[in-house]
């Protein structure tokens, strides 16, 4: 258990030394320009470090120009992105970061993920992701969606193991396995929908929530810290921006944490990878 994540800054470290916020945004569904915008620079004054966004958001160029207005140092802002699931292959991902890059007018990216594993490209691209850190356009680059056989087909073909797998994650769906497997292997696992899209009204959740003067959100994105397991809710509004980072001043009991373990029910709310294949 994971109890000394203490304020916003606290970072894991990933297999290749790069540092990570235990905390960012996501901007999923979030529209490119104003909204993205503002919910970007809402984040960044909260706090918040991280930011993930994806080709397949279609708001690279919004997050981009948060970036530049927030007047933060780009070297303290980590941006992930995301490659398309249509661009896989060598050369395709080649042109696709590039474009992601352009779109965010950025130098490099910090993380740069394959964002689901499809059925049969995605050591191809893996190939161009190591390319692309060595020559220094990525700092760390990871896998999103990934499932244990993905992963270790994948370490099968490459040196490179992933230093990130974004899957989803949250009570309903806990993927212990995953989480066990991926902390034996050094890769760090991130929360994708870590507060179920809102749909928090469960009991367990929200007792704890009374009982610790917290809300459901704040419940459940704590105990994902409390896993090991870096957590970037999504919102565009700033008060829920601001409240989402107020998880770093309670602690989850032993017992707490094995209340919300024992709600899962491997539901999702999202794709099965093993059913979405391209």
């Amino acid at each position: 258990m994971i109890v000394s994540i203490q304020q916003i800054t606290d970072c894991t470290v990933l297999n290749n030394g790069v540092r990570m916020p235990w905390l960012g945004l996501g901007v999923f569904q979030v529209e490119d320009g104003g909204q993205v915008i503002q919910s970007v620079r809402h984040a960044i004054e909260a706090g918040y470090r991280s930011i993930d966004t994806a080709a397949g958001y279609r708001n690279e160029t919004g997050v981009g120009t948060a970036i530049k207005q927030s007047g933060i140092a780009r070297e303290e802002l980590f941006i992930t992105t995301k490659l398309a699931n249509g661009d896989q292959g060598y050369e395709s991902t080649l042109r696709a970061f590039e474009d992601s890059r352009r779109k965010l007018d950025l130098d490099y990216m910090y993380l740069y993920l394959i964002h689901w594993p499809g059925k049969d490209k995605y050591k191809e691209t893996w190939k161009a992701f190591e390319k692309l850190k060595k020559d220094g356009y990525i700092r760390a680059i990871g896998v999103s969606n990934f499932n244990i056989h993905h992963l270790e087909s994948l370490k099968q073909d490459s040196d490179t193991i992933p230093a990130v797998n974004q899957v989803e994650f949250h009570p309903l769906l806990n993927q212990q396995e995953l989480l066990q497997y991926c902390k034996r292997e050094g890769i760090q696992l991130e929360a994708w929908s870590p507060i179920m899209k809102g749909n928090l009204d469960f009991p367990q959740i929200t007792e704890l929530a009374a009982k610790h003067g917290k809300t459901p959100a704040q419940i459940v994105l704590r105990w994902d810290l409390q896993h090991g397991v870096v957590t970037i809710p999504k919102s565009v509004h700033q008060a829920r921006i601001q409240e989402n980072a107020g998880i770093f001043d309670f602690t989850l009991s032993d017992e707490d944490m094995a209340k919300l373990d024992q709600m899962n029910q491997n539901h999702r709310y999202g794709p099965d990878p093993d059913q979405l294949l391209f």
